[in-house]
């Protein structure tokens, strides 16, 4: 049989029934804490709990549904200032989630996506959501479906990618201080970190940071002289990497 043949005579309802989804864990630090997106589900199944944003693959591709759906819940439009919005957020597959009861509905797989952003306007609740808004990751719990264990598999990789690539610019203005970048490693960590070391470790690490030769408009972390501005480097690796406090304790 040819394949012009074989698809004419092809019955997908000899299969089970399957559908896509994709769900976003949005990530960014507000007032030094990092939070994540949530929505209050406006229908069922799971009315009125918490999750994440998400929603079903239309005819698009998944990283066009993720965006989509992130667009939808931070209350972002088209307009250049919103483009550029969304041009500075960090959006990567996180991994794929099917468990056949995950949903109560049908057999759904979703593919879970992980986006960092220095910073996105209050969110506004998407089509099938009662509310939408940003809550610390701490205390992100109880949410719908499979969510938990998507969030935190999502800091997992945050935490991790913050130690070996330079993936902390991506929640900080174009131009930053050390103390700033600092300030996103300690929120996702959850680790006070020495000023002193973390300088010196960010500047030995080549193409992590590079001056942009400014000064921030106002003094250091203590009232000091005026903090240096960097940009993001052109390193797609950190080596040496920056590592946990708790891991270079249980390397040593």
């Amino acid at each position: 049989m040819d394949e012009a043949s074989f698809l004419a005579s092809y019955n997908p309802r000899d299969y089970p029934s399957a559908a896509v989804t994709v769900d976003v864990v949005a990530l960014t630090i507000r007032e030094g804490t990092l939070c994540v997106l949530l929505v209050e589900r406006g229908q069922a199944p799971h009315l009125g709990q918490n999750a994440l944003p998400g929603g079903f693959v239309r005819d698009e591709t998944l990283d066009e549904a993720a965006l989509r759906e992130l667009a939808e819940e931070t209350g972002l439009t088209p307009g250049a200032e919103q483009d550029e919005t969304l041009g500075r957020v960090h959006l990567e597959q996180l991994r794929t989630y099917g468990n056949p009861d995950r949903d109560p509905r049908m057999r759904i797989v979703s593919v879970a996506y992980l986006a960092f952003a220095p910073h996105l306007p209050e969110p506004v609740a998407g089509t099938d959501a009662a509310r939408a808004f940003w809550v610390p990751v701490d205390e992100a719990k109880d949410l719908a479906f499979d969510h938990d264990q998507i969030l935190a598999d999502a800091l997992e990789r945050a935490r991790d990618k913050l130690e070996y690539t330079p993936l902390a610019t991506a929640f900080v203005a174009t131009a930053f201080t050390i103390g700033e970048l600092r300030q996103v490693y300690a929120a996702v960590w959850g680790e006070e970190l020495h000023a002193g070391n973390f300088h010196r470790k960010v500047l030995s690490v080549p193409g992590f940071v590079e001056s942009t030769g400014e000064t921030a408009a106002r003094g250091g972390e203590r009232g000091g002289p005026k903090a240096r501005l960097y940009r993001a480097g052109d390193a797609r690796l950190l080596h040496p990497a920056l590592l946990r406090p708790t891991r270079e304790d249980r390397i040593r």
